[in-house]
């Protein structure tokens, strides 16, 4: 082989390898991602759900602080993040915790299955984007399917600890988290999707830390268990910080039209979790509400539809 051969063969290698290595990114990422809402739920045994959110977030910013850089936002630039990450973390969070704390891990993991719909309907109707038809008959099913999942959420026979109003609260806040995407859209466009998302979580924590205080008061720290420690430590750093450096990583490798489909690894292993390890149990509403719900997501993904600029989850 020539050197020139060689060479080209090094080259054209590469981008082979590091395309590789985006997709394990992603599986990753859709892994670590499936385990917040166990995670939680351990928490959960040994505090509330607003002091479990802000620990989360305390151990994300800790593990963030290495990749902060100077941020370099513009005035209006600054105001645009401030309620983007009002949105995607006080209020998206301690919504969607809340409602864990009256649902089942595999109740709510699969609702979050519905967020390419959610993420498909914000981009047609505030982003100019057109969906079409698959697109929005896929976007039907997934309806279809919350509504089954919240059927079988109020129902006697569902079992486990389901509850109507836990499984519209994660909806609920599935959608203020379209808010925070649209907002931070074009930021990203602008800036390192990666600063843009430290920064998010940063200023986030700061405001999600003085409306708990002022609210709840300090986290407990005596008769917090050790599998809570861990719990909480594991969501910050793996569910949160993690997770947010492999995914934009990915996306310098991998097609974003390809990617998406990996973010429905979380609602499949997360509801699987939840089954395994907290004998959740899951009524044939939900079965059949969960499974439309995925195929949803696997159509809308794989054609480009409902991709997030970034993620924090």
């Amino acid at each position: 082989m020539s050197v020139m051969a060689a060479g080209t063969a090094r080259l054209t290698g590469r981008p082979q390898r590091l395309t590789a290595l985006g997709y394990g990114a992603c599986a990753l990422a859709g892994s670590l991602w499936s385990t917040g809402f166990l995670f939680g739920k351990i928490a959960l045994g040994s505090m509330g759900s607003s002091h479990m959110v802000l620990y989360r977030f305390w151990f994300s910013c800790v593990a963030l602080l290495p990749v902060l850089r100077t941020p370099r936002f513009g005035r209006g630039e600054w105001a645009q993040l401030l309620v983007a990450s009002l949105l995607g973390v006080p209020v998206q969070f301690l919504v969607q915790f809340h409602g864990l704390s009256l649902t089942s891990v595999s109740h709510a993991a699969l609702m979050v299955g519905s967020m390419p719909g959610i993420l498909a309907l914000g981009a047609t109707l505030f982003a100019g984007e057109r969906l079409p038809p698959s697109g929005w008959l896929a976007l039907a099913g997934s309806s279809t399917g919350v509504a089954l999942i919240v059927l079988s959420g109020g129902h006697p026979g569902a079992g486990s600890q389901s509850g109507l109003l836990g499984d519209l609260l994660i909806l609920v806040s599935l959608t203020v988290s379209l808010g925070w995407l649209l907002l931070n859209k074009s930021l990203v466009r602008r800036h390192s999707a990666l600063q843009v998302t430290a920064w998010g979580a940063l200023t986030g924590t700061a405001m999600l830390t003085v409306w708990v205080l002022l609210v709840n008061g300090p986290p407990p720290v005596r008769g917090v268990r050790a599998a809570a420690w861990w719990s909480l430590v594991a969501s910050g750093v793996l569910c949160t910080a993690a997770t947010s450096l492999l995914w934009n990583w990915s996306m310098r490798h991998v097609p974003a039209s390809r990617a998406g489909v990996f973010l429905n690894i979380e609602p499949a292993l997360g509801s699987a979790l939840g089954i395994w390890f907290l004998g959740d149990r899951l009524g044939p509403l939900a079965w059949a509400g969960g499974g439309l719900i995925l195929v949803a997501a696997v159509v809308l993904t794989s054609t480009g539809q409902g991709e997030p600029d970034m993620l924090l989850e």
